[in-house]
C-alpha cells in the first residue's frame, strides 16, 4: 500500500485504536499479557532524534538473543569494511606449463567467502565455469597433479562448540570452512564437506571441456596467480542474511571480521574481538556474551540496553537501515503488522528458536530512515507463540500511534 496513504490511514484510526494509551501503559500491558514471566521479557523505544525512552522493560537483563545476534554481527563487520568489500578466493597454478600440461597443481585458496556459487541471493560468478575458462584461455589440457583446495587461511572449527549437535544434520546447522561451496548444503541437508561436493563439480566440469586430472602427487611449487573469484559486494551479502535470516553467511561474516582485525578467524576469536569492539565503543556490555556471529548458539546473551546502543550508533548509516526487513513486505517480517497503519514503517530483524521470540530495528520514516530504536526480547515462552507475537504487535500501534509519538511524521 501507498505509504502516503497508510500515513493518512495512521493519523485516522489512531483515535479510534489507542483509547488515550501512554507508551508507558502499552509496555506494562505487553508485558502482563504476552503470555511470559516479566522477569523474561525485556523492551526498551528511544526516539533516535533526541534520546528520549518512549518505553522500557527489564532493560540490563542478559537474555537469548537468537537471530537478532545477525544485526550485530552485520554492524560490526560494516563498521570495519566498506559496504563495497567483496571477497577474494585467489586460484593459482605451481607449475609451468609444457605443450598445454601443467606440470603441477591447480590451487583453490579459500577465503571463507560464503557466497561462492551460492544458491540465493546474492548471485556471484559460477566459480566452476571461471576455472573451465581460465585453463582453456590458458591453452591447458592437462593438469599433470591435482586439484588442491588451501583452508589454511582461517582458524578452529567449522562450528563453534556450544552448538547443538541436533542442528549439525541441518541446512541452518552447516558449518563454516574457509572454502564454502553452494551454501555447504544440499536442499534442508547440511554438507559437512563442500570441498568435496566441489572437486565432483569441478572434475566433471574438466572432463566435458577435454581437460584431464593425472592426480600425482608432484608437492607444492611456487604459485602464479591464474585468476581471482571475486564476491558480489559484502553489503548485498549482508542484505540477504538479514532478509532470510541465514546463519551461514552471518557466521562466515563474524569470522571475517575476526580475521580483517588480524586475528586467526575462528569464531571464539571473532567473537571475543566483537565483545571488544562495541566494549570499546562504550556500549553498556555487563552480562553480554557473544559466542557466534548468526544466533544458533543457546549461550550467547544480549540485553536491551545493548542492543538499543548498537543500534543507536549504527541509526545514522543509510546501508544498515536497509538490511533489516520491512514490516509487512519483507522477508521474516512479511506477515508482522501487516496492512496496519505501521506496515512499511518498521524495519526489525527478528529472531526466533525454541521459548524464544526477539524483534530489534527501527522505526522508519517516508525516506526509509530510522527515527527511533526498537528492542523486544522475550524468552522462556511456554505458551503460544503467535500470542507473544501479537502482543508486541499491540504494544508498538498503541506507541506509535500516540499523537506524542507521530509528530515526526506530520
Amino acid at each position: 500500500m501507498n505509504r502516503i496513504i497508510m500515513l493518512m490511514a495512521l493519523l485516522l484510526v489512531k483515535a479510534t485504536l489507542l483509547m488515550a494509551v501512554t507508551s508507558e501503559e502499552a509496555v506494562r500491558k505487553f508485558v502482563n499479557t504476552c503470555g511470559i514471566r516479566p522477569e523474561s521479557v525485556a523492551v526498551m523505544i528511544v526516539n533516535l532524534a533526541d534520546g528520549d525512552t518512549l518505553g522500557r522493560h527489564n532493560t540490563s537483563m542478559p537474555l537469548l538473543p537468537a537471530s537478532i545476534m545477525k544485526a550485530v554481527t552485520t554492524a560490526t563487520l560494516l563498521e570495519k569494511a566498506s559496504a563495497d568489500y567483496r571477497y577474494h578466493t585467489p586460484i593459482y597454478i605451481d607449475g609451468p606449463l609444457d605443450m598445454g600440461i601443467l606440470r603441477g597443481n591447480l590451487i583453490v585458496e579459500g577465503a571463507c567467502d560464503p557466497s561462492v556459487n551460492s544458491a540465493v541471493e546474492p548471485f556471484g560468478q559460477d566459480i566452476i565455469e571461471e576455472i573451465t575458462d581460465a585453463l582453456r584461455l590458458a591453452g591447458i589440457t592437462k593438469i599433470e597433479g591435482n586439484v588442491l583446495i588451501d583452508e589454511t587461511a582461517y582458524g578452529g572449527t567449522p562450528r563453534p562448540a556450544s552448538w547443538h549437535p541436533s542442528d549439525f544434520k541441518e541446512a541452518y546447522g552447516t558449518g563454516i570452512h574457509t572454502f564454502n561451496f553452494e551454501n555447504n548444503a544440499n536442499g534442508r541437508k547440511s554438507v559437512e564437506n563442500p570441498s568435496r561436493v566441489f572437486m565432483s563439480r569441478l572434475k566433471r566440469a574438466l572432463s566435458a571441456e577435454m581437460i584431464t586430472i593425472d592426480g600425482k602427487d608432484l608437492g607444492e611449487g611456487k604459485r602464479t596467480l591464474l585468476f581471482d573469484h571475486v564476491s558480489p559486494p559484502v553489503d548485498e551479502i549482508m542484505r540477504s542474511c538479514m532478509m532470510r535470516s541465514d546463519n551461514m553467511f552471518a557466521e562466515a561474516m563474524l569470522r571475517t571480521y575476526g580475521k580483517l582485525e588480524g586475528k586467526d578467524g575462528s569464531t571464539e576469536t571473532a567473537a571475543t574481538r566483537e565483545l571488544a569492539y562495541w566494549t570499546d565503543r562504550d556500549m553498556p556490555m555487563e552480562g553480554v556474551e557473544i559466542i557466534d556471529g548468526s544466533g544458533l548458539s543457546r549461550s550467547n546473551r544480549v540485553t536491551a540496553d545493548f542492543m538499543t546502543g548498537m543500534l543507536g550508533v549504527m541509526g545514522d548509516n543509510a546501508t544498515y537501515a536497509s538490511f533489516f526487513p520491512l514490516a509487512g513486505q519483507e522477508g521474516t517480517l512479511k506477515s508482522f503488522l501487516a496492512e496496519t497503519p505501521l506496515d512499511s514503517y518498521i524495519a526489525m530483524k527478528t529472531g526466533s528458536m525454541k521459548g524464544v521470540q526477539c524483534y530489534a530495528g527501527y522505526k522508519v520514516d517516508e525516506n526509509y530512515m530510522p527515527t527511533h530504536s526498537v528492542v523486544i526480547i522475550m524468552n522462556d515462552i511456554t505458551g503460544s507463540r503467535s500470542k507473544a507475537k501479537k502482543a508486541a504487535e499491540t504494544m508498538l500501534l498503541e506507541i506509535f500511534c500516540n499523537e506524542s509519538n507521530i509528530k515526526e511524521n506530520e
